[in-house]
């Protein structure tokens, strides 16, 4: 099992239910046929955050409108084929999808996708943030934030990611323009490979996913150079943030966010809004969710979408000005 598997199924484990769990318990909201259950799609794999965040909602919004909630992930092409497939369902309420930043960047990397992710989609509510967590070898030569700007500007450094057009790419992309660098881009298949890759010793630095790497860094076998975020993590409190060191436009997370078919009424829309906000304000949510590395981001609908229209545009900049393709 991969190592962001394992970190990440075990301190979540008391989260949620094994895979493809559903509770059904009496009287399901007006807007929802009797019986019908609700299909919260998940276009990536089981056992990752994204997965984990949608399994915890999904239970207590099982809980608390006593309905079945079913989590189903329909992986593949960059989270598309399960957005398509939210895209291109009814919209009677009944199905719900999780989305992060790569949707945001999709919007430029892939806009042949058989649906518009603009158009045949709206949001419900803002969820949570990760920051990006910009790491080492613990043998690097580089020792910190500047001595790798420095070093990239006298070689090419190897710079992996989970794939073209993940977070983690178009964070070294931005670096690349920020500083006048050019990092030569290796993609894998997923951001724990490409941090396992580095504890190996075959990359020279990863933009990673911060659940991805904070266990290799508490092992010391990677050194983090800096937070892409405007305030310390209390994880890991000794390491600077871009911000603090200059470069505020480094500032990045990903996030989660939940999206609905269009159509959706919005009085419908508002009544999930409501209650994914108040179940993501938790306090035993916020607790969970220190442990994992990321914070609670609760946003209601309109304010959900004021932020997924800035990620987009912000990052069709960074994509347009890096030529980056994805096919």
């Amino acid at each position: 099992m991969e190592r962001r598997k394992i970190l990440l199924a075990s301190c979540g484990a008391s989260l949620l239910a094994k895979s493809g769990f559903s509770i059904a318990q009496g009287q399901a909201p007006a807007f929802l046929k009797a019986g019908t259950p609700i299909k919260y799609v998940v276009p990536y794999a089981a056992g990752g955050l994204t997965d984990i965040v949608a399994r915890a909602i999904a239970q207590r919004l099982s809980e608390n409108w006593k309905v079945s909630v079913v989590v189903d992930n329909k992986t593949g092409a960059n989270g598309q084929i399960g957005a398509q497939y939210i895209a291109q369902s009814a919209p009677d309420g009944s199905q719900l999808l999780a989305i992060t930043l790569s949707h945001a960047a999709n919007v430029t990397l892939l806009p042949n996708s058989g649906y518009s992710f603009v158009r045949d989609l709206r949001p419900v509510a803002l969820l949570i943030g990760s920051p990006m967590l910009i790491v080492v070898p613990e043998n690097s030569p580089v020792k910190d934030f500047k001595d790798l700007i420095a070093t990239a500007r006298k070689r090419r450094l190897n710079a992996g990611s989970g794939g073209n057009g993940t977070p983690q790419h178009l964070t070294m992309a931005l670096f690349n323009q920020l500083t006048g660098t050019t990092m030569t881009h290796v993609p894998y298949r997923g951001g724990a490979p490409a941090v396992g890759a580095l504890v190996g010793g075959q990359l020279d630095v990863v933009f990673a996913n911060f659940p991805e790497a904070i266990a290799n860094v508490q092992g010391n076998k990677l050194r983090a150079l800096a937070v892409c975020s405007a305030s310390r993590h209390a994880m890991i409190p000794e390491v600077p943030t871009t911000a603090e060191l200059g470069m505020s436009d480094l500032v990045v997370e990903n996030w989660n966010a939940v999206m609905i078919q269009v159509n959706t009424p919005d009085a419908v829309v508002d009544q999930y809004s409501r209650e994914m906000v108040r179940i993501m304000s938790s306090p035993e949510l916020e607790a969970q969710a220190k442990r994992l590395g990321f914070t609670l981001t609760p946003k209601p609908a309109s304010e959900a979408a004021v932020f997924i229209k800035t990620e987009i545009e912000r990052w069709k900049r960074v994509i347009q000005a890096a030529n980056i393709e994805v096919t």
